[in-house]
């Protein structure tokens, strides 16, 4: 399988690190959907990050159609979501909280720093800020009453869309979300972080590195 994307998006790095919690091997092309546009067309005309070309050539895309795919491609494997329903309730919002604090954290991005100043509508990147502070409000909660583990053996989905989506905002930006307001989160992610299979998608213009103990 080939990883499409770069790993400063905060989609294509849980890609990456699930891969590999999965006991799945990968390769990755770090294509970005603006300096690489033309070229990332020829392997996927929608131009969507994540893309994942399969063994047998089909082109996936959208981290947690992609993860479905995975979870069901590596039935042995320790599965990254919980059987039981409540668990698996808990999980689900937390990694919709996640899911949330990322988008709206690319909406900024996207606001703030690609759209030319004279066409910045301030109302609506106030109600974006607002909107990221409200998911990692929500987030912070379900942590401090339900801790996450950052060990390998026991991370799931929930602990890897966090700690992702943490990492992403506060590199891109840092001002919407002071760490001091979110310590369960900074708490949880600094450990994630520093997990082998973190380590090996590092956040930034990279390429996965395939290290030594990564599934055969």
């Amino acid at each position: 399988m080939e990883l499409i994307g770069m790993l400063d998006s905060p989609y294509v790095r849980r890609v990456a690190i699930s891969l590999q919690l999965l006991g799945l091997r990968f390769t990755h092309r770090p294509l970005s959907v603006f300096r690489n546009f033309d070229e990332f067309t020829g392997v996927n005309p929608v131009v969507k990050v994540p893309t994942l070309v399969c063994d047998d050539g089909t082109v996936l895309m959208d981290s947690t159609l992609i993860l479905d795919y995975a979870e069901r491609l590596a039935p042995a494997a320790r599965p990254l979501w919980p059987a039981a329903l409540p668990e698996r309730q808990q999980a689900l919002r937390v990694v919709g909280l996640a899911l949330a604090a990322c988008e709206k954290s690319v909406q900024i991005v996207y606001e703030t720093r690609l759209r030319p100043e004279d066409k910045r509508h301030a109302p609506w990147v106030g109600r974006i800020q607002t909107q990221v502070l409200a998911a990692y409000r929500e987030l912070e909660g379900e942590l401090a009453r339900s801790p996450l583990s950052a060990a390998a053996e026991a991370i799931d989905q929930a602990g890897i869309s966090t700690a992702v989506a943490w990492r992403f905002t506060r590199e891109m930006v840092p001002e919407a979300v002071p760490a001091g307001e979110f310590p369960s989160i900074a708490a949880f992610s600094a450990k994630a972080e520093l997990l082998p299979q973190f380590q090996a998608a590092q956040y930034g213009s990279g390429t996965y590195v395939d290290t030594p103990g990564s599934p055969a």
